[in-house]
Parts: C-alpha cells; structure tokens; sequence
C-alpha cells in the first residue's frame, strides 16, 4: 500500500495594513529557526534599505532585468513599488518544504488556486486597524479612511487560514507558527481553517 508523498508548498501570507502582519511572520519566524522545512523568503524591493529592512534593495532597472532574464518565482507591484521572490526558492518547494512570502493580497488574489500554494490572512477589526494607522503618523486621517475603505475588496478573498491580530503579538504569532507547523504539505491541503 503506498503513502501518498509529500510535496513542498508556497504559503502567501497577505494583511490590510495596520494587521501587524511583519511582526506576526517575524515572530513565527523566530518560533520556528530550528525548522529546516519552514523556509521565509527575503524579497527583492525596488527601495532603499534602512535599519531593520527585512528586504534586498534593487534599482528598478535591476529588478526590470532580473525579473526578465526570469530571475524570479513571483513579482508584484504595490505601492508604487516592485516586490520579487529570487527563482532559487523553487527548489526548496521541490525539495518538500513549505516556503513562506510575505506577499500582496491584489497580486495573491488574481492566482488561480492551485495545490502546491497556500494562502494565510492576517488581519485585525477595522478600528483596531485605523488606531494602528493614526498612531504610526504617517497618513492623515483621510488617508486612514480611504485605506479601510479598500479593505473591503478583499473581504471575500479566499483564505487557508485566517488570523486575527487584534490582542497580543506572541498571541497571532503562534497561531502562525502552530499553522505552518501542522500543514500537512501534501498535495491535498486540508480544509480551510479560521484562528482567533
């Protein structure tokens, strides 16, 4: 009787902003370093770096010539920024692992579903999210407002798993941890779930 064989998984992680979601991947990160099968990527962006990036700087015609020489697993464009995954994380899939992306939910939610790709969403209730906003300062109210406006065209995008940041950091951080932990990585992932 044969086993059914494990294969390798990418698992987009996507969040409003205000959700928190750098600090929950950095914390789950952190929680999980002894695990050689949980792989964070590092992302190639088309900024400068500064104290505590968690990103490799590019020019944009460095990035524009990485991506098409096909240097790149995924790449995106958000805030008038371009995000890549370097190619060579292909192998760690190939390998069996699951290879996690600090992605973007526009760019996550125009990809067919597909078995090798999971997706996670990390977000908080809308006024634990405009608090956040106003209190780093770098958007007027206004800005805030129109940024929980767009919040609401990916209400309905399909998650994996869903993470509600609204309490403690460690709190939303093992549940990231625990879920990449308890993935099955198989071809056939199991049903979707919903942590709070």
């Amino acid at each position: 009787m044969s086993t059914a064989q494990k294969t390798g998984a990418w698992v987009f992680i996507c969040g409003p902003s205000g959700s928190g979601k750098d600090s929950v991947i950095a914390y789950a990160q952190q929680a999980l370093a002894a695990r050689s099968d949980i792989v964070f990527t590092r992302r190639f962006v088309s900024r400068p770096v500064h104290a505590g990036s968690d990103h490799d700087a590019l020019t944009p015609a460095a990035f524009a010539a990485l991506a098409q020489a096909g240097g790149l697993s995924w790449h995106w464009r958000a805030h008038g920024f371009s995000y890549g995954i370097a190619r060579h994380y292909d192998e760690a899939v190939g390998a069996g692992c699951l290879v996690i992306v600090n992605g973007s939910r526009e760019h996550v939610n125009g990809l067919p579903a597909s078995p090798d790709r999971l997706v996670l969403h990390i977000t908080a209730e809308p006024t634990a999210l405009a608090q956040r906003l106003l209190r780093r300062g770098r958007d007027s109210a206004e800005a805030v407002a129109r940024r929980l406006e767009r919040n609401a065209d990916f209400d309905a995008m399909p998650a994996d798993c869903v993470i509600f940041n609204d309490g403690e950091l460690a709190d939303a951080g093992r549940q990231l941890a625990n879920y990449l932990e308890e993935s099955t990585l198989s071809a056939d992932a199991g049903p979707t779930q919903r942590a709070r």
